[in-house]
């Protein structure tokens, strides 16, 4: 008989306890005004997943999937009944379209994480990931904090041209034989799979097209606000080495390396059978289409089942390949999508960013709330969604506030905006590249939290500072 833990009871009642708390809390004690029923089930849902998440009493998949039945039960126009309702005097607010909550699972970033986890497969089967590491990070040496290092250098570099989480996926197909390498036990093998979340996220904050924040922020900086590429890489790239050097020494210090050598067992030669070569051309295509968006008009996501489709037809990819797919992890980014579109379409996280009367405050303290703001629900929900909701706010308040012009004005605000929107990798959900190291199975939840928190809290002093000091 298992024995049930008494710490995870305490994180079970802390957990579904806060959340019921808020859900019987009458709504004139929450400090947002005219909040609806429907949002104020959905903030509850909302903490709920936030606790789970972090402290992980249940499998963070299960919580993902709870969440899904919550939204569905509780605020959805196919939900309960007894929730459709609303007591006499109280305004309901519109409920969720059902269908709008089930399309998280057919999201367009579902299809990324399956092509993307094709590609592992399908290189790990013809040993295109031992012979790539061999190649790209022979360089480094043996040392395990050199070889972080050039997985660092290798994930930011491509992620300034290339999407985050295709990046991510193609760099932790070569860490399969790398971890191979590391003793049982090692707690150093977390910061070689950490490390390339990181760089991967922090790498698209280098140029305009590393990441969407990067470019929602340009819409809004026309005529004389405008930014060209080469001066915002004057901006981004400089912040890049910083936090990735500061990341590198972290991560060497929280999760330090058993062994002072890491001798990589990447013998071996390229396969040249029809169906490996059918691998690497795959693979080739799929990386310079994923570079090359603009040229051909296919976005990334539409250019991610194209491995999925050659994969299946050559027989490569069969059932037993199929099902070595991390359906834990695809439940797992539903659930945060859900979360996102939860929180865009009842209203909720506009309430939440127009909590704030940002009128009354500082340039200076309007610059840090919003920065604030933004990377506390980047952490929650889509960097791509938070900036997309908080980025007219930015651009608004930087027109009409002059008194702004004393702390960089209109481009500064929306400069740092973006750069906090980057920063948010607390929780495996809260980027495509998290969820993706993290299924991996080689660390927990807590791990990303720990060094999640404190790169992000670096990188908004460090924000702070430049806009000080270059204003």
């Amino acid at each position: 008989m298992t024995k049930i833990h008494p710490g995870m009871i305490i994180k079970l009642l802390v957990c579904f306890g806060l959340p019921i708390g808020v859900l019987f809390m009458p709504i004139d004690l929450i400090p947002i005004d005219d909040l609806t029923l429907i949002q104020h089930r959905l903030l509850a849902i909302f903490l709920l997943a936030a606790l789970l998440w972090v402290l992980e009493p249940v499998p963070v998949f299960a919580t993902s999937i709870l969440i899904i039945a919550l939204e569905l039960v509780m605020i959805s126009d196919k939900g309960l009944h007894l929730f459709r309702n609303p007591p006499a005097g109280h305004d309901l607010g519109e409920l969720m379209v059902y269908t709008d909550i089930f399309s998280a699972f057919s999201s367009p970033i579902i299809i990324l994480f399956m092509g993307g986890f094709a590609l592992a497969i399908a290189a790990s089967k013809y040993e295109l990931d031992n012979n790539l590491a061999r190649v790209l990070l022979k360089p480094f040496g043996t040392q395990p904090k050199f070889i972080m290092l050039g997985l660092m250098l290798i994930t930011a570099v491509f992620s300034m041209f290339m999407s985050n989480t295709a990046t991510t996926v193609m760099m932790l197909a070569l860490l399969g034989p790398i971890v191979a390498s590391a003793p049982k036990g090692d707690v150093g093998v977390k910061a070689l799979v950490l490390c390339i979340p990181i760089a991967a996220n922090t790498g698209g904050i280098a140029t305009p097209i590393g990441t969407p924040p990067n470019a929602i922020a340009l819409q809004y900086l026309t005529g004389e606000n405008a930014i060209d590429f080469l001066s915002w890489m004057m901006m981004g790239l400089p912040f890049v080495i910083i936090q990735l050097t500061i990341a590198w020494f972290l991560l060497q210090k929280l999760f330090p390396s058993q062994q002072e050598k890491m001798v990589l067992k990447l013998d071996g030669q390229f396969q040249k059978n029809w169906r490996a070569i059918v691998v690497y051309i795959t693979f080739a295509v799929t990386i310079l289409l994923w570079m090359t968006t603009k040229l051909h008009g296919m976005n990334t996501y539409v250019v991610s089942i194209i491995p999925l489709a050659v994969f299946t037809l050559t027989g490569i990819m069969g059932k037993p390949e199929l099902k070595q797919i991390n359906w834990d992890v695809l439940w797992l980014v539903a659930g945060g999508i859900a979360i996102g579109i939860g929180l865009d379409k009842t209203g909720l996280a506009e309430a939440l960013a127009h909590a704030i009367d940002y009128e009354s405050l500082s340039p200076a303290a309007v610059i840090v709330t919003l920065s604030i703001v933004c990377w506390l629900m980047a952490n929650f929900m889509s960097n791509t969604a938070t900036a997309n909701l908080l980025m007219p706010i930015a651009a608004a308040i930087g027109v009409s506030m002059q008194s702004l012009d004393s702390v960089g004005g209109l481009q500064g605000l929306l400069v740092v905006v973006a750069f906090s929107a980057s920063l948010g990798m607390i929780l495996p959900v809260s980027t495509p590249p998290n969820s993706l190291a993290y299924s991996t199975g080689l660390v927990e939840s807590k791990d990303m939290a720990k060094t999640g928190v404190i790169i992000g809290v670096i990188g908004l002093m460090i924000v702070y500072l430049a806009a000080w000091l270059f204003t």
